[in-house]
């Protein structure tokens, strides 16, 4: 058959996302595995929101030696930046991806998501380079749009990004102790 030749039409099944990961990585998924502490944790997502009990998962098993509640506030903000990076970007598209990166110090975790840049077809190989904000009305309950990076922005010790919209990079950090964190006062 041709390089070229196209896909034909296979059928859909069913198999556990546990199926997807490769071995060595089993570990990236289970909060009791045991391992030792890690320094950096990172693992390549695909671009369909299926993903995301895996994704949840990763962030949870990141998070093990924390609190309920660390962990429970570590993986709504990763689950935002990774549901961002679907919806905004090429990562959504078929056979894209986003990639998060978790890295452990001594006061906390910061996990950065990678994403493959604009998805709109008008703005690429346009400078669009800026800085993302968070909407100062994001957290309203009539806000329609804008409320990742306004729970981003409320929890999150510390938040930024790389302000590159070719690959985007949108990072947090979440002190253990939850300083800087709202998380106290609406929980």
């Amino acid at each position: 058959m041709p390089a070229n030749a196209p896909m034909p039409v296979l059928p859909e099944i069913t198999i556990s996302l546990s199926e997807l990961v490769p071995p060595r990585c089993r570990h990236y998924f289970n909060h009791r595995s045991g391992r030792p502490h890690y320094r950096t944790r990172r693992y390549d997502f695909g671009s369909s929101p299926q993903y995301m009990p895996l994704v949840r998962a990763f962030l949870n098993a990141c998070a093990a030696e924390h609190d309920e509640d660390y962990r429970y506030v570590f993986t709504l903000l990763g689950s935002e930046l990774a549901n961002n990076a679907l919806c905004h970007s090429k990562s959504g598209e078929r056979f894209g991806f986003y990639t998060l990166r978790c890295v452990r110090r001594r006061d906390g975790l910061r996990l950065t998501c990678r994403d493959q840049g604009v998805r709109s077809a008008s703005t690429r190989g346009r400078t669009d380079d800026h800085h993302l904000s968070a909407d100062p009305d994001g957290l309203d309950c009539d806000a329609e749009s804008g409320r990742g990076l306004a729970l981003v922005d409320a929890l999150a010790t510390d938040w930024g990004d790389n302000g590159f919209s070719g690959h985007r990079q949108v990072w947090f950090f979440l002190a253990s102790d939850l300083t800087g964190s709202r998380w106290k006062e609406v929980r």
